[in-house]
């Protein structure tokens, strides 16, 4: 492991090792964590499972990498010393394409709701075991190996009740012409949802998952999104319906552009 240091916080880069595959680069995952000990920790144990990791204890040089290398994922602390965790995320998401995974000591149930509600994919909170965050970050990458629009030839608009989903711009048109900006978990469970519709669709097809823990709600909270957003009563849902002990069905018929 080598250390490369930058004017705002100290930068640790940890590879995957001589024998990955060249054809098939090892995912770069960035670790935003100012607590030396969990960064290193973290670093070796992506190392370990083939990551190229690279640490930074700042929010403020984490986006200054960001405007010369693009990661495929993120593991953000909420503890930051210069800036919020929560807006970092945010300007994470808005300068790439990045998966976020918040890792923190913040255990209160209403952070994690927020964190989620934000565009997390998901969150883990301290002390952590480590093979399990290694875990959920395969598991954020093989979903978002899936996301729609990535696929070329894939159909990107899709029409229901009124509304329009731009699947590759990740921008959902109400009836009224009012448009809203989708992170991109959103969008991947709502085109599930209009590729299928009339289905019962489990939690894991959802969320492009095989190993999707029993405790893990994070698709509850896209849901609950995606509900707001089309559902004239978000409580009583008409459109995205819940089919308990099941999954979840998508109650509309559906036009492909």
């Amino acid at each position: 492991m080598t250390n490369e240091h930058h004017s705002a916080g100290l930068t640790h880069r940890a590879g995957a090792g001589a024998g990955a595959d060249e054809a098939n680069p090892p995912s770069l995952v960035y670790v935003i964590e100012d607590d030396p000990a969990v960064a290193r920790l973290v670093l070796a144990t992506l190392a370990e499972f083939g990551f190229n990791g690279e640490g930074f204890s700042t929010g403020a040089s984490v986006l200054r990498r960001l405007q010369v290398e693009k990661p495929d994922l993120c593991i953000v602390d909420l503890g930051l010393p210069d800036m919020d965790g929560i807006d970092l995320m945010r300007r994470i998401q808005a300068a790439s394409n990045a998966g976020v995974l918040i890792l923190t000591g913040r255990g209160h149930p209403a952070d994690r709701v927020m964190g989620l509600e934000l565009g997390g994919d998901d969150y883990v909170t301290k002390p952590f075991e480590a093979r399990e965050l290694v875990a959920r970050v395969r598991s954020i990458l093989r979903r978002r190996s899936l996301a729609p629009g990535q696929a070329t030839g894939q159909r990107r608009y899709a029409s229901f009740l009124g509304w329009r989903i731009d699947c590759a711009a990740n921008v959902l048109r109400a009836p009224d012409g009012s448009e809203h900006l989708l992170g991109t978990a959103e969008t991947q469970v709502l085109r599930c949802f209009v590729e299928r519709p009339h289905q019962i669709l489990t939690r894991e097809q959802l969320m492009g998952a095989r190993d999707l823990l029993p405790t893990d709600r994070s698709i509850d909270v896209r849901i609950s999104r995606l509900r707001r957003k089309i559902e004239r009563d978000p409580h009583e849902p008409a459109i995205i319906k819940t089919v308990y002990g099941a999954g979840y069905l998508f109650a509309a018929n559906v036009l492909w552009e």
